[in-house]
């Protein structure tokens, strides 16, 4: 024990996680690490109106976003909301009709429909001129949002912690999280009872870990919690679609990896209404229908994506710096699915975007570790009709003729950069310790579960074995691309498994080792038995690893 506890206290140094408080608060099963939701620019304000206009039997909209982030956020106002009224409606744009954030036609309607409240979320940061026909139109707006202004704010209540002039400690939250704020804050000023605040909590933790922010700070603390819920009885929605695609214990990459895909899937094949649908209701039977249509969504993805992602490979020339292509015939709703496959295979940053109407292109983007996309794409904002993102994440739409101008900036750029900064495409070879065999036990893998939730700024630790050789070679798969194998060094054994990469270094495996290998610890349990595995994500040669 005394050997697991140095381990992990390198890891956590590595991590700048040196502080006693900061470690006990990072491996603590109850963090305790949130702030005051009035801390957060104008959140008293936009709470305080809210809760005054359904006093007066104003009919409030929530309008969110077509992805996992909006439509957990829809769900949590929604939810926190009908304690306050029940005049409400909630409103997502189409994917595909519409696109991401507000839209003029989109306010029309919901004020055609009798509201005198817009709440945002997950959007609405840039949506001045939206925002400024719905007060033509009468109505007030709150905007709820977690990306960055443009150079103008919206005429209204903006709650942002990356609005200029906010100073709220953690800037980091989802648009789920920011939300979930507005919730607390509503049951601070005594307009919810304490439970509902609790009971969100699951809610707030897949929109959290679905929008891929970082899993530091208060957003670890959500997670936290929210796996905790889940991993209790929790909601039936989730219990059921947890169970119709074989999750037991729910972890931050089952979310990431299982239910999150399946919440999106919605919005990219469908409408993300039907999400929604499945996390607000309450009957089983109602549950069942939205849990089918879920996962018929998602495997209808799979192929989409799987297609979308051959053809841009296939389009390829060689020696880019920046992948930006124009893709025909591709569904449209996994473009940025298959801009992240080709941007992982490739190691460059990547655009891809599809045909639209009216001489139009939409563009959606996936960067690489250490390259802001946003601030990269936000040089070239006049070349769009509509943009918005972050750091590693961005959507636009973009007029036909401006396309090859934008493509051939952005080349030049990531050139100019990756001549200066090559390290940025240095990604492989990368690990956190070099442990041996023996070290891959249970006990090991249960102290590394304290260091859980494993995501976006808090990586699941990557280790080093050296010298190991090869035996017990079983192929896997339906093409033979996966192999589970033994790893052997010294009389220590470690069972190894590899995905997808199995043919590729066929010769390697068979050839019995010695190899080295960079993966990560995984806990399964098989017919009830425990299962302790290292999953290989890089392998060489022995020596070829620095």
């Amino acid at each position: 024990m005394k050997e697991i506890n140095s381990m992990i206290e390198k890891l956590l140094t590595q991590r700048g996680i040196t502080d006693p408080a900061d470690r006990e608060e990072y491996l603590s099963a109850k963090p305790k690490r949130t702030y005051d939701p009035f801390l957060m620019k104008n959140l008293r304000e936009g709470a305080e109106l809210i809760a005054a206009e359904a006093e007066k039997g104003t009919k409030i909209c929530v309008y969110g976003d077509y992805d996992a982030d909006g439509v957990t956020s829809v769900c949590i106002l929604m939810t926190a909301f009908s304690y306050l009224t029940d005049k409400l409606m909630y409103y997502i744009p189409s994917r595909f009709e519409e696109g991401y954030g507000m839209n003029r036609e989109a306010v029309r309607r919901i004020h055609e429909q009798g509201a005198g409240l817009i709440v945002t979320v997950d959007c609405g940061i840039t949506s001045c001129d939206e925002i400024d026909l719905a007060k033509e139109l009468g109505m007030q707006v709150v905007v709820t949002d977690h990306h960055r202004a443009g150079e103008q704010l919206p005429g209204c209540i903006v709650i942002d912690p990356k609005q200029p002039g906010d100073t709220y400690p953690f800037r980091e939250l989802a648009g789920c999280g920011v939300a979930y704020k507005l919730v607390q804050a509503l049951q601070r000023l005594g307009s919810l009872p304490q439970h509902v605040v609790r009971d969100l909590l699951d809610i707030a933790a897949v929109g959290t870990v679905g929008d891929v922010v970082s899993l530091t700070d208060e957003n670890r603390t959500i997670v936290r919690y929210g796996l905790a819920s889940l991993n209790r009885k929790g909601r039936a929605s989730l219990k059921t679609l947890e169970d119709a695609i074989s999750l037991h214990t729910i972890t931050s990459e089952n979310i990431a990896f299982g239910i999150t895909p399946h919440i999106n899937a919605a919005g990219r094949m469908d409408r993300a209404d039907e999400a929604v649908k499945l996390l607000m209701a309450e009957d089983q039977k109602t549950i069942d229908a939205q849990v089918e249509k879920m996962v018929a969504f998602n495997r209808l993805r799979k192929a989409e994506q799987e297609k979308a992602y051959k053809k841009s490979a296939g389009m390829l020339k060689g020696g880019e710096n920046f992948i930006c292509l124009r893709v025909e015939g591709i569904h449209e709703g996994i473009a940025g699915i298959a801009a992240g496959k080709l941007r992982e295979a490739e190691g460059k940053p990547v655009i891809l975007t599809t045909p639209s109407e009216g001489g139009l292109l939409k563009g959606t983007g996936r960067s690489i570790p250490g390259l802001d996309l946003f601030q990269m794409i936000s040089r070239y904002r006049d070349l769009f009709v509509r943009f918005g993102g972050h750091r590693s994440a961005c959507g636009f739409t973009i007029r036909e003729e401006n396309f090859e101008t934008l493509k051939k900036n952005l080349e030049e750029d990531a050139r100019v950069l990756f001549s200066e900064y090559p390290e940025l495409l240095d990604t492989g070879g990368e690990y956190d310790l070099e442990i041996s065999p023996e070290d891959v036990t249970a006990e090991f893998s249960d102290a590394l579960s304290a260091m859980e939730p494993f995501g976006e700024g808090n990586p699941k630790p990557r280790f080093l074995l050296r010298n190991i050789y090869l035996n017990r070679i079983m192929y896997m798969g339906a093409e033979n691309t996966h192999a589970r194998f033994t790893g052997v060094r010294g009389g220590a054994a470690v069972s190894c498994v590899l995905f997808r990469r199995a043919q590729e270094i066929r010769n390697l495996l068979e050839s019995g080792g010695p190899a080295d290998m960079i993966g990560t610890i995984s806990s399964q349990y098989w017919n009830g038995v425990r299962r302790i595995q290292f999953i290989v994500e890089e392998i060489q040669p022995a020596g070829e690893v620095g």
